[in-house]
């Protein structure tokens, strides 16, 4: 890693942690908004951040001739991707008498399995890997099916939880059907992104995705209780 790759993980580790803190003094005045949804943002935020510490000290990745591999990623996504999709789901289930663990449960197994896949397609030779990578692919496919499907359903108990549901489904998808599309073009994939192109890719991505999404869900939903 360059100088300038280790600025931008820095960089990221500061904004995760300052967006932690402030996800932590947000709980302080909840506003009627359950206060595990707080917790979930600040352990995304925070354990996202402290992931991305450990590529800035040159830990969290493993340096080969033909590519970097930066397995810290999937440590940060294996923890704080199955964390957001249970906040989403949550607001999707912010009325129900009873939540549906079945359905919790589908999510978090399909979003382990596609980051899975992607670390052992990242690992994998050329003539391997993009099996590996399809069938992240097709667990990502049975995520947005049930994030469409059966959780925005879930929503429609009121018209602002709906909306408020359909905004944050529309901001999750919009980002996260990104992520393939720059791992395939990274380094990791067929390499038209090297360097600090897909470096930057995945420093903006996680920050739109996690903190964006921890701010805008949470206020929304504490204007709802308003």
């Amino acid at each position: 890693m360059n100088s300038i790759d280790t600025s931008l993980h820095i960089f990221y580790f500061i904004v995760m942690i300052s967006s932690a803190i402030y996800f932590y003094f947000l709980s302080r005045k909840p506003k009627g908004v359950p206060l595990y949804e707080y917790v979930i943002a600040i352990v995304i935020t925070g354990w996202s951040g402290v992931a991305y510490l450990s590529i800035a000290l040159g830990q969290g990745l493993l340096e080969r001739p033909e590519k970097t591999i930066y397995f810290a990623r999937y440590l940060d996504w294996v923890v704080s991707t199955p964390l957001l999709l249970l906040s989403l789901a949550l607001t999707a289930m912010f009325y129900q008498r009873k939540i549906n663990r079945t359905l919790i449960a589908s999510l978090i197994i399909a979003d382990v399995f596609m980051i899975l896949t992607g670390l052992i397609a990242d690992f994998s030779p050329d003539s391997l890997k993009y099996i590996w990578y399809s069938l992240g692919l097709v667990a990502l496919a049975i995520i947005l099916r049930i994030i469409w499907g059966p959780l925005k359903r879930m929503a429609h108990e009121s018209d602002q939880l709906a909306k408020h549901y359909k905004r944050m489904a529309i901001y999750l998808t919009s980002f996260w059907v990104l992520y393939p599309l720059a791992w395939f073009f990274g380094a990791s994939g067929v390499g038209l992104t090297k360097g600090i192109i897909d470096t930057l890719a995945f420093i903006v991505l996680p920050i739109f995705s996690k903190v964006g999404f921890g701010i805008l869900d949470l206020h929304g939903l504490r204007k709802i209780k308003g």
